[in-house]
């Protein structure tokens, strides 16, 4: 098992692994025991009860948070002409076509997000053993493949943030910064939890969520009670 240091050890004593939190106690708390001096980021780990050996039940899509990440994101657009003007226009970091492909194939990853209008992703797909390990792939299933990348560029920008499970089931999702008022966390939260259970195969048996976790980028997990799902600010 990996070794803590004090400050870690110290945050974990404020937290009963016992204890399933609400909401609101865990959006409080998460805050109060991040241990690290710079504005650390929050993510929330929802554990599903789905076979992902199954291609019905490998759940994957993205949602715009309602307040965003707080992290700056870079993107950018796989487009030509009044596309790529459009895409500049939206706030694009980086607009090109055969150029940006031939940088990508020099190793020249500049970028958090990747979008590609579909007369593209011929061209995208030359690199996709490139962007694909690095979960860059433009995707139409994700809205990164589309002829209205103004808006998707803004969605980006904003806060659009992917989910995906992993192979044990798990997906793990950004929520928000620490420096963030609770009641944003907590409108971010109901909005992800919202979009997981939305997407629930309708293969999947028992239970769908079997647990919940959110923990800061340094700091310990802490145990949401799933079954409070409305609500959210009632104490």
């Amino acid at each position: 098992m990996a070794k803590h240091g004090k400050k870690f050890n110290a945050a974990a004593e404020k937290v009963d692994g016992t204890k399933l939190y609400t909401p609101l106690e865990a959006m409080n708390l998460v805050k109060e025991v991040a241990p690290a001096s710079f504005d650390e980021s929050i993510e929330v780990h929802f554990r599903l009860g789905i076979d992902t050996r199954k291609a019905d039940q490998n759940i994957r899509g993205s949602i715009a948070l309602p307040n965003g990440t707080g992290k700056s994101v870079r993107v950018a657009v796989f487009a030509e002409g009044a596309k790529a003007d459009e895409a500049r226009e939206a706030g694009a970091d980086i607009v090109g076509s055969d150029e940006l492909v031939a940088d990508i194939q020099k190793g020249e990853i500049n970028f958090d997000a990747a979008i590609a209008t579909p007369d593209q992703m011929a061209k995208v797909g030359r690199i996709g053993r490139i962007l694909g390990p690095r979960g860059l792939m433009p995707n139409p299933k994700l809205g990164t493949v589309t002829m209205d990348v103004a808006k998707m560029v803004s969605e980006l920008k904003a806060g659009r943030v992917e989910y995906r499970a992993d192979r044990y089931g798990i997906c793990h999702v950004p929520l928000g910064k620490c420096s963030f008022e609770t009641e944003k966390l907590i409108e971010n939260y109901a909005a992800l939890l919202a979009e997981i259970l939305r997407v629930k195969p309708a293969s999947a048996k028992g239970r769908y969520i079997k647990s919940i976790t959110v923990s800061s980028t340094m700091g310990p997990g802490i145990k949401v009670d799933s079954s409070v799902q409305r609500d959210f600010m009632a104490n």
